[in-house]
């Protein structure tokens, strides 16, 4: 079988142009010459007995793509460390994934400042530094590749990848991502039309499994070009496309509404891009995308770990997931009982009237998972008498497509970034006056979730000093702030004396309770008014979600 190692080795001696970042090229021999040395590097910092673990907290920056190549070629595995988690949730995640050699910058490093890392002294590289540079320049190009050629080769079920996500508990979750699995995956690129002189637009960031595997995986496979923006931007989305010539990019959740909420030019079509992949987008982006911009959108459902994937194909109603990919076995169960979930039923006007029994959990009864680094009871959750549950809801129609029903109420999905509510619930049972507080998803009118938060307090709510508050949290990560707050005298329980969150997400912020909320992106809390429910309702229908309102 393949590695992915492999796959790069193949690209060694190629000068063909695979990456182009800002005003910078780089051909693909000096892609591979680049992560020899980091790849030495590497393994002068193993331990005998300890994890071969390498951290990485960077922008999409060459640096981070060499270092994912020389985690293949030295056989390390290589932490993508998410930049939006702060203080003692980024200090957990880099000890509970074992890193022995973390690799940043001066910006980003002061997201370290104070933490207990559990990394040896001097492990902490800072790649825009003249010692950083020192250090990759003791060996030439010939010893580094010697250094490798002295090493046994990784094998295809060894870990390459540990990517971040976040389970119910709010415990992190690091899914195994290792070299056979990535390098079938790079297999895959002439599925999304690219091949040799392709150019793919890699926005998307590096620590997430969409960038990787959609786009840089693939186009390694075929020795593509790949052009790479430090981070997403949304107006210069059409002008990086013209300037580097891009034929295709990925993209997740809310990327497609940030571009098409940039003022429309006649010109917009006028442009080299042929399709781009992705998920979350709503039925309404996906057309208006493809109109705008005359690109072929291929949406479809999946997630780093790899067990399910759902896509659309021809004939797949406009709000549906799809179907899964041939000779995957999956289903819809209820989860208190195991059982399959009847089919939906519909109104003459498309309304789901049987969600009560519909509604269930996306399962893959043939499971093949890799599961989590070091975390038994993650595993547990994920495969159950064989069958793998995602923990995303969803129903299906007659014809057997899926529908997308949102995910269970401990985790959220917001602008694309997976965390759980256990973090958030955290810092907010800090604020003064908080009795009891629950945070769970609900849903945003066009993709992914928002964040709710349920609070009992004993004194009266101060919308500019729970702002000021939130503001002033270090360990708050950049989603989780809450998009509605509902104010309630007494937080509804379960029989065990557990937060009924079932009974908190049905309602929404359509309740008795007031409720206040942030309209746009700063920390600015008003009122929720009827009006204003009126108006999100209206956007749900415009953009194809009303079916997840009550």
């Amino acid at each position: 079988m393949v590695t992915f190692a492999d796959l790069i080795r193949a690209r060694a001696g190629d000068e063909h142009p695979g990456l182009r970042f800002e005003d910078e090229s780089y051909s693909w021999a000096r892609i591979v010459h680049e992560a020899e040395l980091r790849a030495a590097l590497a393994l002068d910092t193993r331990e005998p007995g300890r994890p071969f673990h390498l951290g990485v907290l960077l922008e999409n920056v060459p640096e981070y793509v060499f270092w994912i190549f020389a985690a293949a070629l030295s056989g390390a595995t290589l932490v993508g460390i998410n930049p939006t988690r702060r203080g003692a949730e980024l200090a957990a995640d880099i000890r509970h994934t074992d890193c022995r050699l973390v690799v940043t910058d001066t910006p980003r490093s002061a997201l370290l400042d104070g933490l207990d890392l559990g990394l040896p002294p001097g492990r902490v590289l800072l790649a825009d530094t003249d010692g950083y540079h020192a250090l990759l320049a003791r060996r030439t190009g010939t010893e580094a590749r010697a250094a490798l050629d002295a090493e046994k080769p990784p094998r295809p079920e060894e870990a390459l990848l540990l990517l971040f996500t976040s389970g119910s508990t709010g415990s992190p979750k690091a899914v195994i991502c290792g070299q056979g699995r990535l390098a079938a995956i790079a297999g895959r690129g002439g599925q999304f039309g690219i091949d040799r002189e392709s150019v793919t637009y890699l926005a998307m960031p590096l620590f997430h499994g969409n960038a990787v595997m959609a786009n840089l995986a693939m186009a390694t496979g075929v020795g593509a070009t790949v052009a790479m923006r430090r981070r997403f931007s949304a107006s210069e989305f059409l002008t990086d496309i013209r300037r580097y010539g891009v034929t295709y990019f990925n993209y997740v959740g809310r990327a497609l509404a940030y571009i098409l909420a940039t003022p429309e030019r006649d010109d917009d079509s006028r442009n080299p891009l042929r399709a781009a992949f992705g998920t979350e987008a709503s039925s309404r982006d996906l057309t208006e995308f493809a109109r705008r911009f005359g690109a072929r959108i291929i949406e479809g459902y999946g997630s780093s770990e790899g067990a399910i994937a759902i896509s659309k194909v021809p004939g797949t109603p406009a709000d549906a997931l799809g179907l899964p990919q041939r000779g995957m076995d999956v289903a819809v169960h209820d989860p208190a009982t195991g059982r399959e979930c009847p089919r939906a039923r519909f109104d003459d006007s498309g309304g789901l009237v049987n969600g009560h029994e519909a509604i269930g959990e996306i399962v893959r009864r043939d499971a093949s998972f890799e599961g989590y680094y070091n975390n038994a009871e993650a595993d547990a959750q994920r495969l159950r008498d064989g069958w793998y549950w995602s923990g995303d809801l969803a129903y299906r129609d007659s014809a057997g497509y899926f529908y997308f029903a949102g995910r269970d109420a401990d985790r959220l999905r917001v602008d694309s970034e997976n965390f759980a509510a256990a973090p958030v619930e955290r810092i907010l049972a800090r604020y003064p006056g908080t009795v009891m507080c629950a945070v769970y998803a609900v849903p945003d009118p066009r993709t992914g979730d928002q964040v709710m938060a349920a609070l009992e307090l004993d004194d009266d709510f101060e919308p500019a000093g729970f702002a000021a508050f939130l503001n002033a949290q270090p360990d708050l990560g950049t989603k989780w702030a809450p998009r509605f707050v509902r104010l309630t005298p007494e937080m509804p329980l379960t029989a065990t004396n557990k937060v009924d969150k079932s009974a908190l997400r049905r309602q929404l912020w359509e309740c008795a309770d007031p409720v206040w909320w942030r309209p746009g992106r700063d920390l600015a809390y008003v009122p929720l008014t009827e009006e204003a429910c009126w108006a999100l309702r209206a956007r749900f229908v415009d953009f194809g979600r009303a079916r997840l309102l009550p």
